[in-house]
């Protein structure tokens, strides 16, 4: 089924530029729709291992900072308002 839409001069002025001298409106468009998916694709990958990357990064920084925390603690001893003022 064919169907006929309407398209600023503009916009028909810019697609001619893209197409070559055998390809169609059509080819055109659908090129472009080809191209924005694969960039969408590319961009999904590149923010899934920025993501990866990152939480490897927490992981390092957590284990480096694992053992800190009760470094020289009395693991007994309580802390009450009063106490934490004075420091």
């Amino acid at each position: 089924m064919v169907t006929t839409i309407q398209l600023n001069e503009d916009v028909k002025q810019a697609l001619d530029r893209m197409k070559s001298n055998k390809e169609t409106y059509e080819d055109v468009i659908v090129n472009l729709m080809r191209s924005v998916e694969g960039q969408k694709r590319n961009q999904e990958e590149l923010l899934i291992e920025g993501c990866k990357e990152m939480y490897e990064d927490m992981l390092k920084i957590a284990k480096e900072w694992e053992g800190t925390l009760m470094d020289g603690l009395d693991k007994n001893e309580k802390w009450s308002k009063l106490q934490e003022e004075k420091l």
